[in-house]
């Protein structure tokens, strides 16, 4: 238990979006559309929180990034869920291109997983893009109704993204976290210490 002291403020946000997503689940068993979104709305603001606070008290770490990837994932599944329960047509009126966007992500998941044993946690712009419009469109979607301009939006920043993701796995012979995109790594110190050994 004394190991929780080596925590940070930062650290316990992505804790909080971890411990909730049973709850989440379970108010899609209850059906409870509105709590279930108001919870997921304070879910993906943790998220937010949790980056300005690590970056504002110069508390990042690879471990804090990890927690913090991991809730952000958690947290999407728990959300999409949600849209496929309370949304099912529009779901089944998407399905295939749904299923387009998936495939890329599941591979970029594999990949990472076979090469570093765990997933990536590069925090790209373009990550930080996709997920913002991830919420949005869950969140307007479950408070209102799908809106296929966010829609298609997610869809291709989405894709743009797991193939930057795909792209900087093969660039990094290590686990790295923490890199802004494609051009911050062509000039990383710590990708080009790696090939120089």
């Amino acid at each position: 238990m004394r190991t929780f002291k080596y925590f940070n403020i930062a650290d316990w946000f992505s804790f909080y979006r971890i411990f909730a997503a049973p709850f989440l689940l379970l108010l899609i068993w209850l059906d409870l559309r509105l709590v279930f979104t108001w919870l997921l709305l304070i879910s993906y603001s943790t998220d937010a929180i949790d980056g300005y606070l690590a970056r504002k008290l110069k508390i990042t770490s690879p471990r804090g990034s990890q927690l913090d990837s991991f809730g952000d994932q958690i947290t999407l599944i728990v959300g999409l869920i949600g849209l496929f329960y309370f949304e099912t047509s529009f779901i089944r009126a998407n399905l295939i291109l749904i299923i387009i966007a998936f495939v890329p992500y599941i591979l970029q998941m594999l990949i990472a997983y076979i090469k570093y044993a765990k997933a990536t946690a590069f925090h790209t712009y373009l990550a930080k893009l996709s997920a913002m419009f991830q919420s949005l469109f869950i969140l307007w979607s479950l408070f209102f109704n799908p809106e296929y301009a966010l829609f298609y939006i997610m869809i291709i920043i989405g894709l743009l993204e797991t193939f930057e993701e795909i792209t900087l796995i093969f660039m990094y012979d290590n686990w790295a976290s923490d890199v802004k995109g494609i051009y911050w790594a062509m000039r990383d110190k710590r990708r080009l210490k790696n090939k120089n050994h």
